[in-house]
């Protein structure tokens, strides 16, 4: 979740960061994914998000996750890159010079067959940053229309070069990337939109082929959530409702599935898993309205206190 705070558009988390994350971990959460964070400066969506592209930034990620960690928290971070989303850039780039919807985005220009190649190696030096700043695992942003998605979307890559006759090389190539610099136990994760609902976008079909060439690539988990290419959405998006999604990708992947989408219900995410239509549930807006969401989940469903023994007397009647 981009909290679009970074005051000195240098790419750096400061103290409202440390502030929002540290809160959750204190709160119980099992597992925190730092929001994206971009590999170059003109890859953020906007110039107030997080980046790890210069070594400078690595010990203020570090101050935070080391802080979440010493609350039992673990702690990845989204690697990502904007593509033709990049609003502040002054020339977003992209698969195809195909311009996103809406005033506040530009015209972007088409990447070459050597710079999607040297954006691969960009990608490598964010992945060994983050490993540097203590992270537990990388989450890959290929979701919501951002650069990745951008490759291989059918709406969005009208290439003719081979990032083009296979849509999916991109993705994989940075995929082979992270596990290049990642430590072979620390499991890595991928966001992926399971459906796009453009007009002419892919189907559920499509992203589970996709996703077999990302398995074999070495993603370990994969974030099911949906659209971000057009500026239609599902026909409906009540609570659980990319569930169907995850459960699908499931059982077609047989691999750990992150479900996400209105699943601030506890009992609903609790349901979800012991039925094992995913394996974890994130908890995006739920988390940022109550940042002890984690541990209330846990009253409510009959287990223990998940705060640090300071807190303790809350739960306590005498």
């Amino acid at each position: 979740m981009c909290q679009y705070s970074v005051r000195e558009k240098d790419g750096k988390p400061n103290d409202w960061h440390f502030t929002h994350y540290t809160s959750r971990a204190v709160g119980g959460a099992g597992l925190i994914i730092m929001e994206m964070t971009d590999v170059e400066p003109d890859g953020r969506i906007t110039d107030f998000d997080l980046g790890l592209w210069s070594d400078e930034q690595i010990q203020a990620f570090k101050r935070i996750i080391e802080a979440c960690q010493s609350y039992g928290t673990k702690m990845g971070i989204q690697i990502a890159h904007a593509g033709r989303k990049a609003e502040d850039a002054d020339q977003p780039v992209s698969s195809s010079p195909l311009r996103f919807p809406g005033d506040q985005y530009k015209q972007p220009r088409e990447l070459t067959t050597t710079e999607v190649t040297e954006m691969g190696k960009k990608f490598e030096t964010a992945f060994k940053r983050a490993i540097q700043a203590g992270v537990d695992t990388i989450e890959i942003h290929g979701a919501h229309g951002y650069l990745i998605h951008q490759f291989h979307s059918p709406l969005t890559n009208k290439r003719e070069d081979v990032y083009g006759q296979d849509r999916a090389r991109f993705g994989v190539e940075i995929i082979e990337a992270a596990r290049r610099v990642m430590p072979e136990s620390m499991p890595l994760i991928m966001r992926i939109s399971a459906v796009e609902y453009a007009d002419g976008g892919y189907d559920l079909e499509y992203m589970i082929e996709l996703a077999k060439r990302y398995k074999e690539a070495g993603v370990d988990m994969f974030h099911v959530s949906s659209g971000g290419e057009g500026t239609t959405g599902p026909a409906s998006a009540g609570p659980g409702y990319q569930l169907d999604l995850a459960k699908e990708m499931k059982a077609a992947l047989n691999v750990p599935i992150i479900a996400v989408g209105r699943m601030e219900d506890a009992k609903l995410s609790d349901k979800a898993i012991r039925e094992e239509q995913a394996d974890l549930v994130a908890v995006g807006r739920g988390m940022l309205r109550n940042p002890f969401w984690a541990n209330d989940a846990s009253l409510t469903l009959g287990g223990k206190p998940l705060t640090p023994a300071p807190l303790a007397a809350a739960y306590s009647i005498r």
